[in-house]
Parts: structure tokens; C-alpha cells; sequence
């Protein structure tokens, strides 16, 4: 793959050959053609200039604990199907979790099998009881460390704050303190897909 890139660009080559550990780089591959290397840059192809502007079709990741304030749980799955994304609950155990009104939520995934790489946002809507256990679980503290690492958009309420530590994610303009009043605030985050702005200040030396 490097040895094609080389035809593409060589900066694109040599940060993929940085992120991967290469060294030493291969020989260019043979084009089938002399590559065109004086194209202008364009605009209509860049992802981060034409976000789609809907998370329709995509994954939203609801990580629950017991008692967790059933108003925001609410509010988020009714925004998110509205604009016809899916919402998958994810608790700390196979049966589910009880909210603060005492309805219950089946959880569609347990947290040490549903990982948030198969999410494309994630909110974490807990309860004040057994926070910091939840805080030193290791599966739990993954499902946020490596949703920051990938620039996903991160909801989370006061409750979660332990877990947020103890994954040492440093809360920026990606990460929003959610309710039932700004569920919508944080679906318009969640159209851009990603907050590429943490990608300049995540250290991967």
C-alpha cells in the first residue's frame, strides 16, 4: 500500500508510513500510467469541508447505569430515531439497567462486548450509584478512551465524570454535558460525524 501512495503523494506516504512504525520506505510501486502530481486541490472531495449534515443511518452508542435520569434517555433515543439513526443501549450487565422512574432498559449490548469503535458517537448517561466502580472498569474506561481517540462526539452527565478521569479524557468542544433540554444541541454535533479539530491535539509520538 505504501509503494502505491508513493504515486499519490509522498507527505500522504510518509504519515502513513509514520502511523504504521515503517522505517525504511518500500520502492514506488509501477503505475500503469505516469501519475498526474500537479491536479489542484478540491474542495467537493474533502470530508471535512462537505460534512454530510445527518446522522441518519448511523449508530448512536447509549452506555446506562443504574438510575440514570430517564428523561435524558428519552430524549436521546426520541432525537436520534427522529432523524432516523439507531440507538443501541449498553450497560454494565446482560439484563439491563433501571432508570430514575423505575422503567427498565434492555441492554442490546454488555460493555466489555460492545465496544465503542462500533458506535459513530457515543453518550454516557449514569446514575450517582456505583460510579466510581463503574469508573475503574476497564472495559468502560476503553469504551471512552478509544471513542476520544477517534474523534467521536462524547455526551456524558455529572455522574460520568469518574469514568472520564480514570480514561484520562480531557473534556474539549467534542465532548458535551447532556439533558433532556440539549439532546438536539448534541445530535447537531453528532452531523459532523467527527471532531477532527482533537486530531491536532492528540499526542502519537
Amino acid at each position: 500500500m505504501l509503494s502505491h501512495l508513493m504515486n499519490v503523494h509522498d507527505d500522504l506516504a510518509k504519515q502513513v508510513a509514520e502511523g504504521l512504525g515503517v522505517t525504511e520506505m518500500p520502492e514506488p510501486a509501477t503505475p500503469a500510467r505516469t501519475p498526474i502530481t500537479d491536479l489542484p486541490a478540491s474542495d467537493a472531495l474533502s470530508i471535512l469541508k462537505n460534512p454530510p449534515n445527518t446522522f441518519a443511518g448511523r449508530k448512536l452508542g447509549l452506555f446506562l447505569t443504574e438510575g440514570a435520569d430517564a428523561s435524558i434517555v428519552e430524549a436521546l433515543e426520541k432525537t436520534f430515531a427522529d432523524e432516523g439513526a439507531m440507538v443501541a443501549i449498553v450497560t454494565p450487565h446482560i439484563q439491563g439497567v433501571t432508570l430514575s422512574d423505575g422503567s427498565t432498559r434492555a441492554a442490546d449490548e454488555k460493555i466489555d462486548g460492545g465496544p465503542s469503535v462500533v458506535f459513530d458517537a457515543v453518550a454516557l448517561v449514569f446514575g450517582d450509584e456505583k460510579a466510581d466502580k463503574i469508573a475503574k472498569n476497564k472495559p468502560a474506561q476503553d469504551f471512552v478512551s478509544d471513542a476520544f481517540a477517534h474523534n467521536k462526539f462524547i455526551a456524558w452527565t455529572k455522574a460520568a465524570d469518574p469514568l472520564l478521569k480514570a480514561a484520562g479524557v480531557e473534556k474539549d468542544e467534542g465532548t458535551v454535558e447532556v439533558s433532556a433540554e440539549n439532546a438536539g444541541d448534541f445530535l447537531q454535533s453528532c452531523r459532523k460525524l467527527r471532531f477532527w479539530q482533537r486530531e491536532e491535539k492528540l499526542n502519537w509520538e
